[in-house]
């Protein structure tokens, strides 16, 4: 999958659903120059005849046109969605919202033919695409113009009304330790412009309990010549091991004795929860390597979380569901508060799952599978190269256009590079999408499934997929999505789930989908959640933002 597609870190898929009615509530929000060092957002420049130029052939209001002149003259006329890297995480995340606003409204007033087939040729070819400068320079300059038009669109207003776009793109890179004190000093905090959705007032009030361990000598370092400690073991260890989980609330009692008693151990079991480590209450080696992470990463961890949040509303959707990426799980909202969770799996590293928003709109029962046209030439090809009798095995038909044709008679070796068929899976037992699938159109091609292979539910790490997200409990948020449905009941979807017919169940209202990273965040218990940065998000981010 194209590379663009995995760059929107900032967790712009949950300001993708702003509603007319609080379009009123926007503020404006202006960055505080004191949070900000010397060095450059991005090292790359406009040319000066650049804006102009473009600005002379665009039809857009004067107004507008002041808006950009006077944007890249803050700037000194750098780069805002490109930097020395390429793309900056800014660019799909803004385009991401752009084209959610345009579904969610049925509004075509922000089309724009020319900036869409640029984003296209982004994503089929980054690499090449990025060394012409003169596509760069348009891909930029339509970038700033659509968003100043965007905000003028949704908020009533541009910068000075609503927002500056410098809020989500500033001129320079932030400092990183001056950002940390003003967030945990209620002395200069408010000098900080903030976000006041939850999320991020949970996560900001951990920021300041992790600061003050932090400035108390941080967490002790555990260090043991025993490969697993459980229930009844003595260790000198066990001593640092209770001052760590006492530090971080997982241990309620300061208790300072060798022993591994049971108090520890439900310790332990809180603290692997946390961390996405198998409940099993043993100090083993997984168990230990986050323990030893040091407070100085941890806090730069809730730090580069926290500008995520950023892009969160203060209100969201009253139902939805969210997989959080990292996390491997699936949460699903009703009336603002979780029901119920179930363990999902991901995109492989080199097949990374989009992040991004869509709308549940329909549950299919039995379904086809479409297989992708790279699976197709770099999988499926070479098994039927080797075994003739691979398609009829895995009820695969061949397709020419949308007609089903016998395999039998293609000559199957003289494919390469290029196939001029598609591969799609019959519906049963053995589809590689299971027995259910969840459509929310998108332009990533990715849905929800059952699987066949439900064993990796059972790994902790659990990025296994081609970029599709495999759902545990399927047939459980199958009826719960028809809940409210009188036509629909459990015995009439086991009956159907019984036969290899393919059914669709539109599903009304549609249902948000939020597909996000969070590699830190509050819980709905209040538990601060931490897990490992699976597509290396987090150092992007890190980069662009601090420049560290």
């Amino acid at each position: 999958m194209p590379k663009l597609l995995f760059l929107g870190i900032f967790m712009s898929i949950f300001l993708f659903s702003e509603c007319k009615k609080k379009q009123s509530k926007a503020q404006s929000i202006v960055p505080d120059s004191t949070l900000y060092t010397v060095t450059n957002y991005s090292s790359l420049v406009l040319d000066s005849t650049d804006i102009s130029t473009f600005l002379k052939k665009s039809s857009i209001s004067d107004s507008l046109k002041n808006e950009v002149n006077q944007f890249y003259a803050r700037r000194n006329s750098q780069f805002a969605w490109f930097n020395q890297n390429g793309l900056t995480c800014a660019m799909p995340t803004f385009y991401t919202r752009l084209q959610n606003y345009r579904l969610d409204f049925d509004d075509n007033s922000l089309d724009n033919v020319q900036l869409d087939s640029l984003v296209a040729k982004v994503n089929a070819d980054e690499k090449n695409f990025l060394k012409e400068k003169k596509r760069i320079v348009q891909l930029e300059l339509l970038l700033t113009t659509t968003f100043f038009k965007y905000a003028q669109k949704v908020y009533g207003g541009t910068t000075k009304k609503s927002f500056d776009l410098e809020w989500f793109i500033p001129r320079k890179k932030k400092n990183y330790q001056i950002l940390l004190d003003s967030l945990v000093s209620s002395a200069v905090c408010e000098k900080v412009p903030e976000p006041v959705n939850q999320y991020y007032i949970h996560l900001k009030e951990k920021l300041s309990q992790y600061r003050i361990i932090q400035k108390n000598g941080g967490f002790p370092t555990i260090i043991t010549e025993k490969k697993e400690l459980s229930m009844g073991d003595s260790d000198s260890c066990l001593i640092k091991v209770k001052q760590y989980l006492w530090l971080a609330g997982d241990l309620k009692i300061n208790d300072k004795s060798t022993v591994f008693n049971d108090t520890l151990l439900q310790a332990v079991k809180v603290f692997q929860g946390r961390m996405g480590l198998v409940e099993n209450g043993k100090i083993n080696k997984k168990t230990i390597a986050e323990l030893n992470k040091p407070i100085d990463f941890r806090i730069q961890q809730i730090m580069v979380n926290l500008e995520r949040l950023r892009w969160i509303p203060v209100e969201m959707e009253d139902n939805y569901l969210l997989i959080n990426i990292p996390e491997y799980r699936l949460h699903v909202f009703e009336s603002g508060k979780q029901v119920w969770k179930t363990n999902v799996v991901v995109g492989q590293t080199a097949r990374q799952t989009s992040i991004f928003k869509g709308n549940l709109s329909q549950i299919i029962l039995n379904p086809y599978w479409g297989v992708p046209m790279s699976i197709g030439k770099n999988e499926i090809l070479p098994h039927i190269k080797r075994n003739p009798n691979y398609l009829e095995r895995n009820n695969i038909e061949v397709l020419s256009g949308e007609k089903v044709v016998n395999p039998n008679g293609i000559n199957w070796s003289k494919y390469k590079t290029s196939l001029p068929y598609t591969f799609r899976q019959k519906p049963g037992k053995n589809n590689a999408l299971g027995k259910m699938k969840f459509l929310f159109p998108n332009n990533y091609h990715i849905y929800l499934h059952d699987t066949p292979s439900k064993s990796l539910f059972k790994e902790a790490n659990r990025a296994f997929s081609h970029g599709c997200i495999r759902v545990e409990n399927p047939k459980k948020l199958v009826l719960y999505l028809l809940r409210n449905e009188k036509d629909w009941n459990e015995a009439k979807v086991d009956k159907i789930l019984t036969t290899d017919q393919e059914v669709g169940i539109r599903v009304r209202p549609t249902v948000s989908v939020y597909i996000a990273y969070f590699t830190a965040w509050v819980d709905n218990t209040g538990q601060l959640n931490f897990r490992n940065d699976l597509y290396n998000l987090d150092d992007r981010l890190s980069k662009e933002v601090f420049g560290e």
